[in-house]
């Protein structure tokens, strides 16, 4: 048994000091400070005084290149990484190499992370223009969704037959998580800055090229589609202030068909900040301006965004070196979404039990995660523990993935993870990792 003893805990939009017993896997019990408690003799006691007692983060968005691009990251790299930024559980895409677009796939996928990673893990099956008979194969308690690119991707991804895309909104039997950009504009606008620039086109001309038309364009067909068929839609990674007029912050969560999630990048920088990183701050869609940037932190504080993730998809070091045209976009963030978004917290613009919703809480709801996401008696104990005022800062000697580099390099946190807990199992501790494959494959109520 473990005993987690006097913290603060934020749970299910509180902060109450209290501990937290485990036993074996699960909670045991939630006991409120003042409680009279007889501790058992053979309890193992984590000291959370002045510390916060968190839901482990589900990261609901990220790509950690196994199979085939593992030169970039895998599974136990960049689950580790995650441990040490408090994710307990990540649901990863599959645009790998195979992508991962059958069944069978995906469950190769399964079989790989039950002995590599650190955390609990969940995968995508791929959606392309002529796999809808393995889509609607698809068991819902087995995956966490169909990944729909409607934007460029790896290999064959992208959907971009209109009848396609129909049918999979049509006779998808689960969520659909989209990313949404528009394909033909953004072919059109690239060719603009070619035209001007040539091969010499700047980092900070990504936001010109993929602007929030390209963005607005795309999502908005998505809705109007789950719309029309009453498709469980989940809008991935989104960019602009336009796009939030398309969401709902009446309809509680539970009840919601439509859900849209915002990335950590896209609360952090904006487009100023291009001249000082460059590629490094090259994701798709875009980092735009400070009035989307500001935007988004509204919609995420008043209940039109639901979800904080991370689109975590490291390259390497010389991948983003490269020219604009030719440097890949994406870059890793698991290690550091909860210090980056706690910052959030201390600059006010938004608030403690906020952060755990829209990054513990909610994901559990909207992809209907079993007995996770929440610090409620019976149900998995996955739990982070910080403390909100021991500063540090991100460099390399401290980045641990596995292609080394950071956009938050330089950049200092004021709070740390000292604690993650998966499974009632310690898999991080003040800098010392336990052993990987005690992470579960998570469980979807259909």
């Amino acid at each position: 048994m473990i005993l987690i003893r006097n913290g603060y805990i934020v749970n299910e939009g509180t902060i109450a000091k209290g501990s937290v017993l485990i036993e074996g896997k699960r909670i045991k019990k939630i006991i409120p400070a003042g409680e009279n408690f007889s501790c058992p003799s053979d309890v193992a006691i984590i000291d959370a005084e002045s510390k916060y007692i968190l839901p482990g983060v589900i990261d609901d968005q990220v790509h950690f290149r196994e199979p085939g691009l593992t030169r970039k990251g895998d599974i136990a790299s960049e689950s580790k990484a995650a441990a040490a930024g408090g994710v307990t559980s990540f649901l990863d895409m599959p645009n790998t190499f195979p992508p991962a677009t059958t069944l069978q796939q995906v469950e190769e996928k399964y079989e790989l992370a039950s002995t590599a990673s650190f955390v609990n893990y969940g995968f995508y099956l791929g959606a392309t223009n002529d796999n809808l008979e393995e889509l609607m194969r698809a068991d819902a308690s087995k995956i966490c969704g169909i990944k729909v690119f409607m934007g460029s991707s790896t290999g064959n991804l992208l959907v971009d037959n209109p009848a396609s895309l129909e049918a999979i909104f049509e006779k998808a039997p689960t969520l659909v998580a989209c990313h949404c950009e528009d394909e033909i504009l953004i072919r059109k606008n690239l060719q603009q800055y070619r035209d001007r620039y040539g091969t010499d086109i700047p980092p900070a001309m990504h936001a010109r090229i993929r602007d929030a038309e390209v963005c607005y364009r795309s999502s908005s067909r998505a809705v109007n589609l789950a719309k029309k068929y009453h498709t469980r839609l989940h809008l991935l990674h989104l960019s602009t202030a336009v796009e939030m007029t398309l969401l709902d912050n009446h309809t509680p969560l539970p009840k919601k068909n439509i859900t849209a999630e915002v990335c950590v990048h896209h609360l952090w920088f904006c487009d100023e900040d291009y001249p000082a990183r460059g590629n490094l701050i090259k994701w798709n869609p875009s980092i735009k301006s400070a009035g989307d940037r500001a935007e988004l932190i509204r919609a995420l504080t008043d209940g039109r965004i639901d979800i904080v993730a991370t689109d975590h998809a490291p390259h390497t070091w010389e991948e983003k070196q490269r020219s604009y045209p030719d440097c890949p976009s994406g870059g890793p963030l698991i290690q550091h979404s909860l210090p980056a978004m706690l910052e959030l917290v201390k600059k006010g613009q938004i608030t403690l039990p906020t952060l755990v919703e829209k990054m513990c809480h909610a994901p559990a709801t909207v992809f209907r995660i079993h007995q996770r996401g929440f610090l409620r008696e019976g149900y998995y104990a996955d739990i982070t523990v910080v403390d909100m005022n021991k500063p540090w800062t991100v460099n390399k000697e401290n980045i641990l993935y596995k292609c080394g580099w950071s956009p938050f390099e330089g950049i200092t946190f004021s709070s740390t993870v000292t604690h993650t807990l998966i499974n009632g199992y310690v898999v991080y501790e003040e800098g010392k990792f336990g052993t990987p494959g005690q992470g579960m494959r998570l469980v979807f109520n259909a």
